[in-house]
């Protein structure tokens, strides 16, 4: 695949700066999956309170939409009211070599 350079010096900086960008949101947002799972498996208020303030200051940022985290949020406060999820276990089926 050809890139297309660009012709205008300031817009060579502009690719450069959106990769940053990029880079720097796929970052968050994989940290916030991470968060996220780890309260909503807990079940515990404490952690959820913590998770809920980053999916607020990634909106804040730019980095989520301010309704995608709403609506993280309330999914959130819904597992944790349905309480601690027990560890998925291996059925015991032996793998085939």
């Amino acid at each position: 695949m050809i890139l297309a350079v660009p012709n205008i010096k300031a817009a060579e900086k502009w690719v450069l700066q959106s990769e940053k960008r990029s880079e720097r949101n796929k970052s968050a947002k994989s940290r916030l999956k991470t968060l996220y799972k780890g309260a909503a498996g807990a079940g515990e208020a404490a952690a959820a309170s913590e998770v809920e303030s980053a999916f607020d200051k990634a909106a804040r940022k730019g980095i989520i939409h301010p309704n995608k985290a709403a609506r993280k949020k309330s999914r959130l406060a819904k597992a944790v009211q349905r309480g601690p999820v027990a560890p998925k276990t291996a059925k015991g089926r032996a793998r085939k070599k």
